[in-house]
């Protein structure tokens, strides 16, 4: 069968990644510079077709698809006279491979249908080195007759695929994982400093936290950076997980209940990004804690 042409919008770090992967694997792709004009001229060198507006690169395209920083951009990108839906194919389908609001998605993928395409929500899971090997994990929702037509594009991207339900679903579990993630992160980061403090060191509360039920791979990416130095074992910047841990207090809103747990991160997330912070790694939030108690940085 024909590979479906693609359309991409968002070559950052995961973005450049994904389209990589997906033009060794021969698919013909259209892209629009968004932020990375790097990404874009590598992309264009491989084969990739660029253009100057989201309409165009629609109009050109099977799937599009979405890996941008927030429901806001995502918004703008579909929206307005040179936006997708504008130049959006009869039954084509769209992808936000981004973390977005819910409500958000819900609302586009009305939109979509009226313009006559389909909408999925479908977050990420790993790193940009697993997307060029094709080992993403997939949280793709929408309609099962999408899913199942979207399944062999997907499938070629991740190594593990979940369909988790209608619309919006994808968004919403990808919130709740990352509330979770960056709550354990800066709660590990805080014991790392405090650590120091009492004179005790990293390594060896590392060894005895990992020893049992606490032990997680986030404890393992934070511990890489406060006792290896090496913050680049989780690619996802401060500035990201503190949009995140927002977008999940309010859908906690949304949904008319208050996010006890998630004012913590938040916070903390927060100052770090006001303090210079907001482009560093997540397992960088022990060099913020560590200078916020007088410590190492």
């Amino acid at each position: 069968m024909d590979k479906p042409a693609i359309g991409f919008i968002g070559l950052g770090l995961m973005g450049s990644a994904m389209v990589e992967r997906l033009q060794a694997l021969g698919y013909g792709v259209t892209v629009m510079a968004h932020r990375s004009r790097p990404n874009i001229d590598a992309a264009v060198a491989r084969g990739a077709v660029e253009v100057a507006t989201a309409r165009e690169l629609a109009a050109a395209s099977d799937i599009v698809m979405l890996c941008v920083d927030t429901s806001a951009s995502v918004e703008g990108l579909m929206r307005g006279p040179d936006g997708v839906l504008a130049g959006l194919k009869q039954g084509a389908l769209v992808i936000d491979f981004g973390t977005s609001l819910p409500g958000s998605t819900r609302a586009l993928a009305k939109e979509t249908a009226a313009a006559g395409g389909a909408y999925m929500d479908a977050p990420l899971g790993r790193t940009p080195a697993d997307a060029l090997k094709g080992r993403l994990n997939i949280m793709a929702a929408g309609a099962e007759e999408d899913f199942d037509r979207a399944r062999p594009v997907l499938e070629d991207l991740g190594e593990n695929v979940f369909h988790v339900g209608p619309v919006g679903a994808g968004h919403t579990l990808k919130l709740i994982n990352n509330f979770y993630g960056m709550t354990t992160a800066c709660a590990m980061s805080e014991a790392f400093a405090m650590a120091d403090l009492a004179g005790l060191p990293r390594d060896r509360l590392y060894a005895v936290m990992s020893a049992g039920p606490l032990n997680s791979g986030m404890m393992g990416f934070v511990a890489a950076n406060a006792i290896e130095g090496d913050p680049n074992k989780l690619e996802f910047s401060i500035a990201n997980a503190r949009k995140d841990v927002g977008y999940y207090a309010a859908m906690a809103d949304e949904l008319g209940v208050p996010s006890i747990m998630s004012q913590a991160p938040k916070t903390a997330l927060g100052l770090a990004g006001a303090e210079g912070y907001s482009d560093k790694r997540v397992s960088q939030m022990v060099d913020w804690f560590a200078g916020l108690f007088g410590g190492r940085r």
